[in-house]
């Protein structure tokens, strides 16, 4: 309010370099601080002049430049645009090849932030390029300049396979596989992170960072200390389950499965969430690896996330992937059966607070269609809701005709009696189903 950026200014142009730089670094701390502040530094011109001498100025001036452009550009797309058009990338990348290591990792922080909000942006970093000099600095020895360009390239790699494939041209898979053992934990965070971003976009690129041998290396992040570690080592793991049976059989026969088990035991919350998922695309593949996963024993575990867990996104992913673990036979559903989950699941979708997705999973069509095992379909029988029921229905339909011990318990347990209370609709699926359930027993026993 007072006008002090435009009096700011003109001491970016004065003699005295000490000057110019502390002009600077005020600069940046006031559009650091708000979007507004950023904008107001952008409509005063300021950049053109920061940025004008800058290959000539000293080490200390380019990182308070970068620093600026950094606090800039972190804002909006818009800012970051900005930035883009007074031809900033260009001394950035003179600054990405400075020899001293503090200049690279301001201008590969500023990079990043310009990169990480859309792919457009992102391809202007790659156009002036970045890249192959990002994929240097994580191979200089100061840590926290790997670090920044791993997270940079990370960020880079994320918005589409072309871009990502830049970044795989560049050699960077190599060199970010090695730092998966790195004891810095912060480091592996960003590494993990940049190969997750490469893998997800395609089998191709996912078959890459599988080629770099990251197994069974990177089984070993599951069990760090550092929960970002554990969790951006699980997304790893996901991205390139998602993809193909192929590759998830290879996470199968590398012990990935139960290690992913063992990580959704030892901890809480999203950091839970790659790993359920994961579970999750590993079974939908086939039978035979959704019998993988439960022979790790991975359903209890979702089990025990749908009763810990208080956010519906992380129940409606166990809710899924148990889905997707029962839906291929019905011994497939009778291991999710048998694990007591389908009451757990009832109350879930029966619970007014529950969201719609988490209702829509919870219904678990796919386990009350194939499962046969009646003990666990038979306390539902008396709770579930209307349109639960007729699944569940379905199934005592197809096995009571053939089972004479199930049609004895069906009665006892009051089974056969609550059938005769429902109302439905004369010539529907559910009234056939309960035709074919009173067609076992004789009709003294029905009325």
């Amino acid at each position: 309010n007072s006008g002090i950026v435009c009096l700011l200014r003109p001491l970016l142009l004065d003699v005295v370099p000490s000057i110019r730089q502390t002009a600077a670094l005020a600069l940046g701390r006031l559009a650091d601080y708000d979007v507004d502040l950023a904008e107001a530094v952008v409509k005063a011109g300021i950049l053109p002049q920061l940025i004008g001498a800058l290959p000539e100025e000293n080490r200390h001036y380019k990182k308070t430049a970068a620093f600026v452009l950094r606090a800039i550009a972190k804002h909006s797309p818009q800012l970051a645009q900005a930035i883009v058009q007074c031809g900033a990338l260009e001394m950035l990348v003179i600054c990405l090849e400075d020899f001293d290591p503090g200049v690279k990792e301001g201008a590969s922080w500023a990079f990043g932030y310009i990169a990480r909000h859309n792919p457009e942006l992102s391809q202007a970093v790659v156009d002036a390029g970045a890249v192959p000099l990002l994929v240097l600095c994580i191979q200089e020895p100061e840590i926290a300049l790997k670090r920044i360009a791993a997270s940079t390239l990370s960020d880079i790699s994320k918005h589409s396979p072309e871009l990502a494939q830049t970044v795989v041209d560049a050699g960077a898979i190599a060199h970010l596989a090695q730092m998966i053992l790195n004891p810095d934990a912060k480091l592996k965070r960003q590494v993990l992170s940049a190969l997750s971003q490469i893998a997800k976009h395609s089998v191709d690129l996912a078959e890459l960072v599988v080629e770099a041998e990251i197994f069974p290396v990177v089984l070993t992040c599951l069990k760090d200390s550092d929960e970002y570690v554990k969790k951006n080592g699980a997304t790893l793991i996901r991205e390139i389950a998602k993809h193909t049976p192929e590759l998830s059989q290879l996470i199968v026969n590398s012990g990935g499965v139960a290690a992913v088990i063992d990580c959704i035991g030892s901890c809480r919350g999203t950091v839970r969430l790659p790993g359920i998922m994961t579970l999750g695309y590993v079974a939908a593949h086939s039978e035979d690896l959704s019998m993988a996963v439960i022979v790790s024993k991975g359903i209890p575990p979702l089990c025990v996330c749908l009763i810990e867990e208080h956010e519906d996104h992380i129940k409606a992913a166990a809710a899924w992937a148990l889905g997707q673990i029962g839906r291929h036979t019905a011994e497939h559903a009778r291991h999710v059966a048998v694990a007591n989950v389908l009451p757990t699941l009832l109350d879930i979708y029966v619970d007014t607070r529950s969201s719609e997705d988490l209702k829509m999973k919870a219904t678990l069509k796919n386990i009350l269609q194939k499962c046969t095992y009646l003990p666990a379909l038979e306390p539902l029988l008396h709770e579930a809701p209307l349109n639960i029921m007729k699944h569940i229905i379905g199934q005592f339909s197809k096995v009571l005709p053939h089972d004479s011990k199930a049609r004895r318990l069906f009665v006892t347990t009051g089974g056969l009696k609550k059938v005769q209370e429902i109302k439905a609709e004369p010539g529907s699926l559910l009234q056939e189903y309960i035709n074919t359930i009173n067609n076992c027993y004789p009709e003294e026993i029905v009325r």
